[in-house]
C-alpha cells in the first residue's frame, strides 16, 4: 500500500469519525514468514462493520473487525496475535506459513 493509500485511509477515519460514525483503525505492526500485507498496512472500520483497506484478508481480517467493533465500545486498544504454521498452513490450502501482528484502537 503506498503512502497516498494511507493519508486516503486516515482521511476517510477522521471523515466518518466527523459523521458521527464510531471508528477504529487496525494496523499491522510486525509479520514473521509469510503475510499478504506488510507493517503498516491499515484497515479502518465503522460501528456497522464497513470497512475499507487491508490487514490480511480471510478470517484474519473478520476476527479483526470483530476485535474493532469491540474496542469501538469498550475504548480499549489492543494488540492482536495471529499465526499458522506451515503445516496448518498446508491443511488449509496456502504455500507457507506466517505471523501478524495487529494492533487496533478507536479513533476519538
Amino acid at each position: 500500500m503506498s503512502g497516498t493509500e494511507d493519508e486516503d485511509l486516515l482521511q476517510i477515519a477522521a471523515d466518518w469519525k466527523r459523521a458521527g460514525r464510531k471508528v477504529a483503525i487496525a494496523t499491522v505492526t510486525a509479520t514473521w514468514g509469510s503475510s499478504p500485507r506488510q507493517p503498516g498496512s491499515q484497515l479502518v472500520v465503522d460501528g456497522e462493520g464497513r470497512m475499507l483497506g487491508s490487514v490480511s484478508g480471510g478470517c484474519v481480517e473478520g476476527a479483526v473487525v470483530r476485535e474493532a467493533i469491540e474496542i469501538m465500545e469498550d475504548g480499549k486498544p489492543r494488540l492482536l496475535d495471529f499465526g499458522v504454521t506451515n503445516e496448518q498452513a498446508w491443511d488449509v490450502g496456502l504455500a507457507c506459513g506466517g505471523k501478524l501482528q495487529v494492533f487496533v484502537e478507536r479513533v476519538e
